[in-house]
């Protein structure tokens, strides 16, 4: 049996085999967000991961058929790592251990790592558009390393890197603040006497709303306002 092995005839124990180590499912998290990733883009992702650990777990991946490689065509011409289908069915998986993982937010360090497209995930799973009739939105996110965009596309919220000439509504001030006042957690007047600058059309930050939230609970004027009413 592999050194590792938990040497089980049981699913949970196989997949931990596979997928348990250190390192592992946040490799998984960051081919989930970028289509097709590089080494470096890896890294910068995974602050804190020794460059040959990354190399093991890559090959651990691959060899488990959760990863492949490919050559990209010039201009880029180099390896991009992506993951198969059988990586991509770890998503609920992905998901449902964030979801778990949420509340334990509350006690990481104030210095902690934090990259800007980590929102992809939580973001898109907790967020719906509350009025998919209405014109698209955009809201810009500025917090971390790099500006994101959280747009409503055909119904749906889609979240990426990105800035807008003219976003909808502009978010600024740290992650914890911004994830809270788009999850709903914090009022915008609580979450700017925090230090949130807002610009823009603050009523779509109502429209863009956790999908649990009953559309009938957006306000009716931001409702009308992002309809052009």
């Amino acid at each position: 049996m592999s050194r590792r092995s938990y040497d089980q005839y049981c699913p949970l124990s196989r997949a931990l085999d596979a997928i348990g180590e250190r390192w592992t499912l946040l490799i998984v998290r960051e081919l989930l967000i970028h289509d097709g990733a590089r080494y470096t883009d890896l890294r910068r992702g995974l602050p804190g991961i020794a460059t040959n650990l990354l190399a093991d777990r890559l090959r651990e991946l691959e060899a488990n058929g959760i990863v492949r490689r490919e050559e990209a065509p010039p201009p880029v011409a180099t390896t991009l790592f992506r993951l198969t289908t059988r990586g991509e069915a770890l998503r609920p998986v992905v998901e449902a251990i964030g979801q778990w993982g949420q509340p334990l937010l509350a006690g990481t360090a104030p210095d902690a790592e934090f990259r800007s497209h980590w929102l992809v995930l939580p973001l898109e799973r907790m967020l719906a558009d509350h009025a998919p009739a209405a014109p698209p939105i955009t809201i810009q996110l500025l917090t971390g390393d790099q500006p994101m965009l959280v747009e409503t596309v055909d119904g749906r919220v889609a979240v990426r890197p990105g800035t807008a000439e003219q976003p909808t509504a502009t978010l600024e001030g740290p992650p914890g603040l911004v994830m809270e006042v788009l999850v709903h957690r914090l009022d915008l007047a609580t979450a700017r006497r925090r230090g949130l600058r807002v610009r823009g059309e603050p009523a779509a930050v109502q429209r863009v709303a956790p999908a649990a939230v009953d559309s009938s609970d957006v306000p009716r004027a931001a409702g009308q306002a992002l309809a052009g009413g």
